[in-house]
């Protein structure tokens, strides 16, 4: 956990626990710190744990600086099923035989996302959309138009393949919605695939070994 002085403001480096929000763990350190300017650095989504670097005090002037850094994440798809949200917020709605998929297919898939390319934005995301969020349009059964917005992606190696799951490591920018590379992902080798697991473990120099808990913030 890195943090500054006091009258400069702290930086916290938190642990996100699973199916909590960004926002649970702000309010919570809001509660835990006594004060009122606490900020995000970077949505992650309830599903997803890892890294959330924490501003407090004047550092909260900084939130956009650390946002637009680059972004390492490591996860696992799940090939030949497919949800509405791209991941386990929605059930499977569809499932597709894998027998015809080799490891060497999945490697290759990687290669056309590598470097800058448009993506679409989840409906299940927390994108504003008339002063609303679009996951709201999205549970309540409604339609919105979202634009592709263009992203980069450095990176992208798979790190282990056990069927119908496939490992990976992803390092990305500012915007990157990494369900959206699975839904992608799964596309390009026409099987469909979504989220399974995801951990965001760096932003820029900020490194997950060095988060803590929200239990152990002081």
């Amino acid at each position: 956990m890195d943090v500054k002085t006091q009258d400069a403001g702290r930086v916290l480096l938190i642990n996100k626990p699973l199916k909590w929000t960004s926002f649970d763990v702000v309010n919570k350190l809001r509660y835990k710190l006594k004060t009122k300017k606490v900020g995000h650095a970077g949505t992650l989504d309830p599903l997803a744990t890892g890294l959330l670097i924490i501003c407090v005090g004047k550092m909260t002037k900084r939130i956009e600086e650390f946002m637009g850094q680059e972004k390492e994440y490591i996860g696992k798809f799940m090939l030949g099923q497919t949800t509405p949200s791209y991941d386990l917020e929605t059930a499977v709605t569809k499932e597709e035989d894998l027998t015809e998929i080799t490891n060497e297919m999945i490697r290759n898939a990687t290669l056309p996302f590598i470097g800058k390319i448009s993506q679409l934005p989840p409906l299940h995301s927390a994108i504003r959309v008339g002063g609303r969020r679009a996951y709201e349009f999205a549970r309540e059964g409604k339609q919105i138009d979202l634009k592709p917005r263009v992203i980069e992606i450095q990176e992208f190696e798979i790190t282990a393949i056990h069927l119908p799951e496939v490992s990976f490591r992803i390092v990305c920018s500012k915007g990157t919605y990494i369900r959206s590379i699975a839904r992608d992902f799964g596309s390009a080798l026409q099987v469909g695939a979504y989220l399974a697991e995801l951990c965001r473990t760096r932003i820029g120099n900020f490194k997950l070994d060095a988060a803590v808990s929200i239990d152990q913030v002081e």
